[in-house]
């Protein structure tokens, strides 16, 4: 079967994400169209979220000028879907809990890219891979009947993988100290987060696969209980310890 592929980088959120798609029943130039629509929301997101920004709204909430109920349908339902997470993780993930006040960041891209991939889904794509520095929504694997291989690097070695995973749909998140070392706040303490170097999530939703990365490096394997709760049944988990190069994984 021949696919229909494009691909693309589109530099926003502070970073650039990559974009791979493929479909047999649309052409180069309708995958091209739509991802230009996929652009267009991204840039849309970063205006409203964007902490780095002065005026997007996050900025502006987190300042007291505008209340929650003043943001917009898209900045509503990441608060409340944040504070899901936040209950599910029993509060080691916490965008509450961070200098300045509410901080989505910590969801918001695997949400981004989850509402992304159903876009393009809308548009006849089939096979879809966005990856968003190292945090990925992906739908039907390279091609039929062949999932998408995707590495997690080592912590401190950028050329080195450690894992492979072979998924074809659902979302991978990844959370440590890659790109900004340790930033991670403890909730519970205050503190920088001591749990995990590196936490590494899979399942069906990029938002929650993101925030429980983030609560494991929080937790460590005191978080270890969270994948048993019956909520999170399809989430799983691979672990590098804070002081060593082993792993667990549930």
């Amino acid at each position: 079967m021949t696919l229909a592929r494009s691909r693309a980088e589109i530099a926003t959120w502070g970073t650039i994400i990559y974009i791979d798609a493929s479909s047999s029943t649309v052409n180069e130039v309708q995958i091209q169209a739509s991802i230009d629509k996929v652009r267009d929301f991204l840039y849309l997101v970063d205006e409203v979220f964007s902490t780095y920004k002065d005026q997007s709204e996050v900025s502006r909430l987190r300042r007291g000028q505008i209340s929650i109920t003043d943001c917009c349908a898209d900045l509503q339902e990441v608060w409340a879907l944040c504070a899901q997470a936040k209950e599910l993780t029993d509060g080691s993930f916490d965008p509450w809990c961070v200098d300045g006040g509410f901080d989505p960041s910590g969801y918001v891209k695997g949400w981004a890219s989850d509402r992304a991939i159903s876009m393009m889904k809308a548009d006849g794509l089939e096979h879809i891979q966005i990856n968003s520095a190292g945090d990925l929504s992906l739908a039907g694997g390279v091609e039929t009947g062949k999932p998408w291989s995707i590495g997690i690097r080592h912590p401190e070695e950028a050329h080195t993988i450690v894992k492979v995973f072979d998924i074809t749909d659902g979302a991978i998140a990844t959370s440590g100290t890659y790109e900004r070392g340790a930033h991670i706040k403890d909730p519970h303490t205050g503190l920088i987060a001591i749990g995990a170097r590196s936490a590494t999530v899979y399942g069906p939703d990029g938002g929650v696969a993101d925030a429980l990365a983030t609560a494991l490096i929080v937790a460590g394997k005191d978080g270890a209980y969270l994948f048993h709760k019956p909520e999170l049944n399809e989430y799983h988990c691979w672990v590098i310890e804070r002081h060593s190069d082993e792993a667990w994984a549930i």
